[in-house]
């Protein structure tokens, strides 16, 4: 078990405990302890809110699913694993979905239904005595499970991270590139990934998890590296393949000196580092300026069926209408799911609130610099520092970023200080970029790093290339107080609004953001290029906050605690008027309905 089986859950001073404790089940599939390790964004949202619910003195039990599998033990059971956070946690062993929802991507009619696996996680709700059950990822779950524990009289929540519901690749991209605006009634999600065969993927896991079991983690790594060794031995590959960056070239200017050429010179430093395919640099799509709309007005494409896919879509889509009520955290994410054809008495935007982003923004508030406005191109005495945080992956867009780099001036790029904060593989992209020395490589952080982090950049850039939900990275910007060049796709178009629109008129016309299309490298370097220029006045973190519709954790906890109360027809908790559950931000605009901007 985890240290949190040991150590209490401390109550921070001020929060409310409720009057009527409930039980509470989580199904997901990461690990809850590994937070955002595991499953990323979704996971540290799902932890947290089970977080606070155990704060407010309820019971929460949480189930994952897909990840582990027994050979000793066969058929699908439950198994408890840890304790977290006074939070007890379990595992679904041998469920005949992989997680992964990419892993799975092979196994549509199982993913459509499985009555064992939905056996075993009912009776498990039984044993915890379950009163509400909320779903934040049915990844390693079959989609009849939602009805399933209706038929046994249990209200649903379902919180949808991401498009898992209506797309087994889960972020609507095709071929992990570009966004999927038609999939054709099932027929473009065809080879849109490559995945194991599900029973051999099952069996395989079976057998690596029960030899970890037995001699441990480490030496599980040492074997698989030295099988991998062996392999390529006994094929007659060499045990290292030399790289192009092993013999780095000589500095084409090493004669000069201190001589930094004249005018013409583009700036560059040419190391002599080559991207090669094994860096896996792909090209991206480019969706439309309107891709959202698109999207949300075509529910006669998404209502198609044509084959497997196609009824997985539908089934995906009657697991959400049998839900007692789906709470996606972005209104843009409400209207995409109706599309697909929810109901949309279903559907309830609730915003996500977490302690990290609290934390950010209490941060900019103390800030002697709260007032002020970080960057003006008639009185810099310093670059504009634009920063990237997130992933390498290719929904996150950095490839759009890169791109956009180089294609700036000379005078615009060295104007600018470009911070990169990219978790994964990042050699490809260090190379492709080390021509400028106005790029800076910083590796991975958490969230301990970005409380710092805030005092590093000006600007930040978010050019994902997916229909992103409500992005913590996003969220965490915008707690900062910074201003955001983003992509206009998906959920950010709740939250980011433009100088000189509507949305900004009370702010004295000054928005928190601009808009570029997503995958449009060079529409991203043109809005480099306007905040350089001094187009576009940077607002100062309070007016960032004036603007920006954010929610707290207590009031996202709050919230989340009253639809339980009134899906099980509680009255309302006795401390819900109380300031910690109150908003702090009210919002203006209609939750479901509010057009994208």
């Amino acid at each position: 078990m985890s240290d949190g089986a040991t150590t209490p859950l401390v109550r921070p001073d001020g929060w409310p405990t409720t009057d009527r404790p409930m039980r509470v089940a989580i199904l997901a599939w990461a690990r809850l302890s590994a937070q955002a390790k595991e499953g990323s964004g979704y996971n540290l949202s799902a932890s947290e809110l089970a977080t606070g619910l155990a704060l407010s003195g309820h019971k929460v039990s949480y189930l994952r699913s897909g990840m582990h599998y027994s050979a000793v033990r066969r058929g699908p059971h439950v198994k408890r694993t840890e304790v977290w956070r006074e939070i007890d946690c379990y595992t679904l062993f041998n469920s005949r979905n992989l997680s992964p929802a990419a892993t799975n991507f092979r196994n549509m009619q199982a993913e459509i239904s499985s009555p064992k696996d939905n056996a075993a996680v009912l009776a498990w709700l039984r044993e915890v005595r379950a009163e509400v059950v909320h779903v934040h990822s049915l990844e390693g779950f079959a989609l009849d499970m939602v009805g399933a524990m209706r038929d046994a009289g249990l209200p649903v929540v379902i919180t949808t991270h991401n498009y898992h519901y209506g797309c087994p690749q889960v972020d609507l991209l095709h071929n992990e590139r570009e966004c999927c605006l038609d999939y054709d009634g099932g027929k473009r999600c065809e080879g849109c990934l490559t995945a194991p065969d599900p029973a051999r993927a099952r069996r395989n896991r079976s057998i690596l998890q029960a030899f970890e079991r037995t001699v441990g983690p480490e030496l599980t790594v040492a074997m698989r590296n030295t099988v991998k060794l062996a392999k390529k031995r006994l094929s007659g590959s060499p045990a290292r393949v030399a790289r192009p960056e092993d013999q780095v070239k000589p500095d084409p200017e090493t004669a000069r000196g201190f001589d930094p050429g004249g005018a013409d010179h583009p700036g560059t430093v040419e190391l002599g580092l080559e991207v090669v395919a094994k860096d896996k640099i792909d090209e991206l799509g480019q969706a439309p300026a309107d891709a959202n709309e698109i999207f949300e007005q075509t529910s006669d494409v998404h209502l198609r069926v044509v084959n497997i896919y196609g009824e997985r879509r539908r089934a995906g889509v009657e697991a959400l209408n049998r839900a007692s009520l789906v709470t996606p955290p972005s209104a843009f994410m409400c209207r995409a799911y109706e599309a697909m054809g929810v109901r949309p008495e279903q559907l309830r935007h609730v915003r996500l609130g977490q302690p990290h982003f609290d934390q950010i923004h209490r941060r900019a508030r103390r800030s002697p610099y709260y007032d002020s406005r970080p960057w003006d191109p008639a009185t810099a005495k310093r670059p504009l520092r634009v920063a990237f945080w997130g992933t390498t992956r290719n929904n996150k867009g950095f490839g759009v970023m890169a791109r956009a780099i180089e294609r700036l001036d000379r005078e615009t790029r060295q104007t600018c200080q470009f911070i990169i904060h990219a978790g994964g593989g990042d050699w490809g992209y260090r190379k492709r970029l080390s021509r400028f020395p106005e790029v800076s490589f910083l590796g991975g952080y958490d969230t301990v790093q970005l409380l710092a982090g805030a005092g590093e950049y000006d600007v930040a850039v978010l050019p994902h290339i997916w229909f992103e939900n409500s992005p913590l990275v996003m969220l965490e910007h915008l707690h900062a107080g910074k201003f955001i060049l983003s992509s206009r796709l998906g959920g950010p178009v709740d939250w980011i609004c433009e100088p000189g629109s509507p949305e900004a008129a009370a702010n004295g016309g000054l928005g928190n953001g601009l808009f570029h299309p997503g995958g449009d490298d060079e529409a991203l370097a043109s809005c480099i290029e306007r905040v350089v220029r001094g187009e576009v006045v940077l607002p100062s973190p309070r007016e960032i906050h004036a603007v920006s519709e954010l929610w707290s954790y207590p009031q996202h906890v709050a919230e989340v605690q009253s639809i339980y109360r009134g899906l099980l027809g509680l009255e309302p908790d006795a401390d819900s008027s109380d300031e910690a559950s109150a908003p702090e931000v009210v919002t203006t605009q209609a939750d479901r309905l509010m057009p994208s901007r």
